[in-house]
């Protein structure tokens, strides 16, 4: 037996479930189905931002939103322009969740729990009668004269209209395949670093503005740098996994990691400051004394690593030690063996080439009546609600385009 629709939507997540109740609410005559291969929908909203469901970035502009996307910017200015992240306020607002703005710029729920968003989505969703059903893995696609035909482990559908809103799923990338798609083979795209090194061993939880590099690369980044009890973290490592996803996966992810602690102050400066601070602090410990605004601990470790005592005044040190600490502050060489998870993100760089879609309305340039939306496409962004407004441009888009035609 086929069931029949209207509109079949594969992948029950953020972005399926946005495409359906936008298409529902602009025709409530369309028959619709959500299809998920779990037991249940929206896990991945549920845990997002530790819970509380990290819903976008108060980033109105759209030319500014792009820059974080190091897969996608070019193709998102125009979808931008048509729903960003003021429109994604405006939408929730109508369906009765308010957001708040952090300090840092992500949005959340006031209620500071993902079951906001959820209990959203399931109202919206019964609300507009549309079906969801669980435990469906999709195993086979046909492409019909006019109609498209899915077959699930369970049962087998007929609709006029696909949207594939599956994220990182391999098996569905393969179907893509098979009809002509091209894939972007999946590589992590967030993660720390890891790195066993005696400067950085007891200094877990201590964080400094930095500017990060991979040598003998053209690989950089800048921000707040968290030392770890494996390594190193925080938003500019985080920046720099994310634009370095495939050059580091080629790399096995073993590289020389070189740290400016300064930030953007240099090697030639940093030995200036230094050599005033010997004439200024001739009697003090140079231990004792960090002018740096970094913590001190971090400062002792440095000085430590540069070859001096506990006991040394700044007024003893050498020519040596003074190029050794200006060394270490500017350009700390660490060397890196491997990656960690960054908490319960798992964002990956790879999927549909994005040449192969319309951005206008996120249909396939191969097929008539394909729509995708959200990360089946290979289009990543770094944490802080980005990768979710990916998936209400998106959605919202094929929506609109669904639905005027």
């Amino acid at each position: 037996m086929i069931s029949n629709y209207d509109i079949l939507i594969i992948g029950g997540g953020a972005a399926g479930f946005f495409t359906a109740i936008n298409i529902a609410e602009t025709n409530p005559k369309l028959k619709i189905v959500i299809l998920e291969r779990g037991k249940e929908v929206l896990t991945k909203v549920k845990i997002s931002g530790g819970g509380r469901c990290n819903v976008t970035h108060a980033c109105f502009i759209p030319n500014d939103l792009v820059k974080f996307y190091p897969r996608g910017e070019k193709e998102l200015k125009g979808p931008f322009h048509q729903f960003c992240s003021g429109d994604t306020i405006e939408w929730f607002e109508k369906h009765g969740v308010e957001l708040k703005i952090e300090e840092d710029g992500r949005m959340f729920p006031v209620s500071d729990s993902s079951q906001t968003i959820i209990d959203c989505f399931l109202s919206a969703t019964k609300k507009s009668g549309i079906d969801i059903l669980t435990g469906q893995s999709v195993q086979s696609l046909f492409k019909g004269d006019g109609y498209w035909k899915v077959d699930t482990n369970q049962q087998s559908f007929k609709c006029d209209t696909l949207v594939m809103a599956t994220g990182s799923n391999p098996k569905i990338w393969e179907l893509m395949e098979s009809l002509g798609h091209t894939i972007e083979a999946p590589v992590p795209s967030l993660f720390t670093f890891n790195i066993k090194d005696a400067r950085i061993k007891d200094l877990m939880g201590l964080s400094a503005i930095t500017s990060v590099k991979v040598k003998d690369s053209k690989l950089k980044a800048s921000g707040p740098l968290l030392i770890t009890h494996w390594g190193m973290s925080g938003p500019g490592i985080l920046r720099l996994s994310a634009w370095g996803a495939r050059e580091l996966a080629a790399k096995n992810y073993q590289f020389t990691l070189q740290v400016n602690w300064l930030n953007d102050t240099d090697f030639e400066e940093t030995l200036d400051i230094l050599k005033n601070l010997k004439e200024e602090n001739a009697k003090k410990l140079i231990m004792k004394f960090c002018p740096f605004e970094f913590p001190k601990r971090l400062w002792e470790s440095l000085v430590f690593a540069s070859g001096i005592s506990a006991e040394t005044k700044w007024t003893d040190l050498s020519k040596k030690q003074l190029t050794a600490l200006a060394n270490q502050l500017t350009n700390g060489q660490f060397q890196v063996n491997g990656k960690s998870t960054f908490k319960e993100e798992f964002v990956t760089a790879g999927g549909i080439n994005l040449k192969e879609i319309d951005f206008k309305t996120m249909q396939s340039k191969l097929h008539d009546n394909l729509y995708f939306a959200g990360e089946i496409l290979n289009i990543d962004a770094i944490t802080g609600g980005f990768n979710f407004q990916n998936a209400w441009t998106g959605g919202f888009l094929a929506a609109r385009a669904i639905t005027e035609k």
